[in-house]
C-alpha cells in the first residue's frame, strides 16, 4: 500500500492545477498526504487489527483534520455517522490498496474490497470501484502480463482500458467518481515503464491527481515491486509517527503479498 501513499503524496500539488505533462518534480515544499492516506492506512488498520471500520475512519479523520476530505464524506465523518450515503465517490477505490495486498485469493479480495467501500460508498458504482482497484492489485501481484491483468479487470467489471493516455488527455478533467477515475488510473499503470512512469501518467491526466496517482500507485506497486527506495523515503518523511507504524506493521505482515 505504500505506492498508493507516494502517489498521494506526489500528486497533492496537482490536484487543482490541471497538469497536463510528465515533466514535473516529485516533491516540492507544498508535498503533503492527504485524506486518500489518512484513509488507507485507516483500511490498513482495519485489515490487521480487526476493529469496526466505521470507528476507525472517524478516528483517523478527526484525528488528521484538513486533509482535503470529499464533502459528503466531511459530512458523514463530522457527524460521527453509522450509515453509508450511497456515494459513488473515488474515496472508495483511494482507500482500498491495502485490500489488494492483504489476501490470497481473488474472492476474499472481492469480499473485503466491498466490505471497505460500503460503509460509505454503498452505491454500485462505488463498490465496483474499489473492487476493480483491488482486483488489479491482486492481479498485478501475480502476473506478469498487462494485457492477462487487463483482460481480468475488463472482464469482471466491465471497464474499457484500451484508450490510450494521449487520447484521454486532452479533454480528460477532474472528477471525482469512480467510474470517471478507476479506468483512467488503471489505463496509467498498463501504459507506464516503471513505477515513477506510472505516477508521472496518472497525474499527467489533469484530473484528481492525487487520488489518480494514489490508485495508480498500488497498482503499479503490486506490479513493479517495491517502490523506489528513494520516493519511499522521501513519502516516508512526511508521515507522523503513528502513520509511519501503521504502515510499517501492514508491511511486515504482508512482506510476501507485495
Amino acid at each position: 500500500m505504500l505506492g498508493a501513499i507516494v502517489g498521494d503524496i506526489i500528486g497533492s500539488v496537482h490536484e487543482f492545477t490541471g497538469t497536463k505533462s510528465k515533466d514535473f518534480p516529485l516533491f516540492v515544499p507544498d508535498s503533503k498526504f492527504t485524506d486518500d492516506t489518512v484513509l488507507t492506512v485507516a483500511v490498513a488498520d482495519w485489515v490487521l487489527s480487526g476493529q469496526d471500520l466505521v470507528d476507525l475512519l472517524h478516528t483517523y479523520t478527526h484525528s488528521y483534520p484538513g486533509r482535503s476530505y470529499g464533502m459528503m464524506y466531511s459530512r458523514w465523518a463530522n457527524a460521527r455517522s453509522r450509515r453509508p450515503y450511497n456515494s459513488y465517490g473515488n474515496g472508495a477505490a483511494m482507500r482500498v490498496s491495502p485490500i489488494g495486498f492483504a489476501f490470497d485469493t481473488i474472492e476474499d479480495v472481492l469480499t473485503w474490497a466491498e466490505r471497505s467501500a460500503a460503509v460509505t460508498h454503498n452505491h454500485p458504482e462505488g463498490i465496483r470501484g474499489a473492487q476493480a482497484t483491488a482486483a488489479a492489485i491482486f492481479y498485478a501481484r501475480r502476473l506478469r502480463d498487462k494485457a492477462e491483468i487487463r483482460r481480468n479487470v475488463e472482464s469482471q467489471f466491465g471497464y474499457d482500458l484500451s484508450a490510450r493516455l494521449d487520447e484521454l488527455r486532452p479533454n480528460y478533467r477532474f472528477n471525482e467518481t469512480c467510474q470517471e477515475t478507476v479506468p483512467q488510473a488503471l489505463m496509467a499503470f498498463f501504459e507506464s515503464t516503471s513505477y515513477e512512469d506510472a505516477i508521472r501518467n496518472a497525474i499527467s491526466l489533469g484530473g484528481d491527481a492525487d487520488t489518480l496517482a494514489s490508485i495508480t500507485g498500488g497498482v503499479a506497486e503490486a506490479y513493479y515491486g517495491e517502490v523506489p527506495r528513494e520516493l519511499a523515503e522521501r513519502s516516508k518523511e512526511l508521515l507522523d509517527e503513528n502513520l509511519s507504524a501503521t504502515v510499517a506493521r501492514f508491511r511486515e505482515r504482508f512482506a510476501d503479498n507485495s
